[in-house]
Parts: C-alpha cells; sequence; structure tokens
C-alpha cells in the first residue's frame, strides 16, 4: 500500500508543478492558426512594401506573432511539409528566431519557431534587444521594434544534397522568407526593416545560436499606425 502511494505521488507531482515552472523551462507556447485570407490584395503589399525603421509605441499581440513567423517558414502543406517559401530540394535549413518584449500573453525573452507544430519554443528569457543592438552596429530599429526576427541558416542540411553550392542557396532561401514578412506585414500596418550588417559571432552568441547555425539576417517588427 505505501509503494503505491508513492508511485502515485510521483505521478502526480509534475501534474501539479508543469504551471509554476521557473523561467526558460516552459517548452512551447501554441500559436493560432495562420489566416489564409485577408482583406488587402498581394498586388497592393507589393505596391506598399517599404523598409521601415521607425515603430508605434505599442507591443504586437499573438495573433500578429502568429502571421509573421508562418508568413517566414510556416507549413502550407501537411502531406509534405512545404512551406511558405521556396527551399532548395525542400532540404528547410532555416531557423526563425523571435525576441519579443512587452507581449501580454507570453514573458519576454528568445523563442524559436516551431514550423511543424506551428508553436513557439521558449529558449531564453529576457528581453535581449539591448545585447543584439550592440552585436548589429548599434542600429536603432531594433531598440524600438517590440519584437525582432532573426533568421539563421544550417547550411549542412542543404549541402547534403547540393555540396559546395549549398551556401547560396541558403542565402537565396532567406530572402525569400524575409520577403514574405514584409509583404505580410503591409497587410498586417506592420513595417520591417532587413538589416544584415552585424557581428556573427556576437549575435550568435546572444541568441545562443546551436552549433552550425549562422545568423543571416535581423527584422525588428513593430506597428506602423497605433491602430
Amino acid at each position: 500500500m505505501y509503494r503505491w502511494l508513492v508511485a502515485m505521488l510521483m505521478m502526480w507531482a509534475p501534474l501539479q508543478t508543469q504551471g509554476d515552472m521557473e523561467p526558460g523551462t516552459n517548452p512551447a507556447v501554441d500559436l493560432p492558426e495562420p489566416r489564409l485570407a485577408g482583406t488587402v490584395s498581394i498586388e497592393q503589399t507589393l505596391a506598399e512594401r517599404r523598409s521601415v525603421r521607425s515603430f508605434a509605441p505599442a507591443a504586437l499581440d499573438l495573433d500578429q506573432v502568429s502571421q509573421l513567423a508562418w508568413a517566414a517558414q510556416g507549413v502550407t502543406r501537411r502531406a509534405d511539409g512545404f512551406r511558405t517559401a521556396p527551399s532548395a530540394g525542400a532540404t528547410y535549413p532555416l531557423e526563425i528566431d523571435l525576441l519579443v518584449s512587452g507581449m501580454a500573453e507570453i514573458p519576454d525573452g528568445v523563442y524559436r519557431y516551431d514550423p511543424g507544430r506551428h508553436r513557439l519554443e521558449h529558449r531564453i528569457t529576457g528581453d535581449l534587444r539591448r545585447a543584439l543592438h550592440d552585436a548589429a552596429l548599434r542600429q536603432s530599429p531594433i531598440l524600438a521594434a517590440p519584437v525582432v526576427m532573426v533568421i539563421s541558416g544550417q547550411v549542412s542540411r542543404t549541402a547534403r544534397r547540393y555540396g559546395a553550392r549549398a551556401t547560396r542557396y541558403v542565402f537565396m532561401e532567406a530572402g525569400h522568407a524575409a520577403q514574405n514578412v514584409y509583404l505580410q506585414g503591409v497587410a498586417l500596418d506592420i513595417g520591417t526593416v532587413v538589416i544584415g550588417a552585424f557581428h556573427d559571432r556576437e549575435v550568435t552568441a546572444v541568441l545562443e545560436l546551436r552549433e552550425g547555425e549562422q545568423p543571416l539576417y535581423i527584422l525588428p517588427l513593430g506597428r506602423t499606425t497605433d491602430r
């Protein structure tokens, strides 16, 4: 009887404490389903796309973050895992990290987008925009934006199929993903600017990127109006 009681308590304990985990140990944040139709045409987003370096003083919400992450690397066909951006040989070398601040739904921190599950994996606790700003030649949009997306690439995934040409393919794919974010942002009244000037090693250290992951783009994201 005693052994049975101990076993039951051990099984119950994780369920009791899961909601009170220390920051950074909660594995994921489920995102709202992305919208597949909107009120702005693709032609209009192309015509209005501009780089934006200043933002309204308001946080983004989880619906907006969901849509932007999906635009960058979301899955569009479950049967084969095809995504919103074309990928050489469907090797999908890109990783999307989001530095989030001021959101009501989730704590400040660094989150990695999981395309297959359409969710955010909580990686690092705290607002790291200042550290990223310093690693990126102190470019002001990084501090002004409530959310900063960082696109990194794992060239080895593509190199298994394409060898020495893999690097250029990964860079192309990062461009595809960034343009998707630009256009989705226009439809949401959210601006961005692609930043490619930064110290690779310092950005890697700030984001605690895994071995082989190379930072490619920084995209500050913020509202372009007070709506």
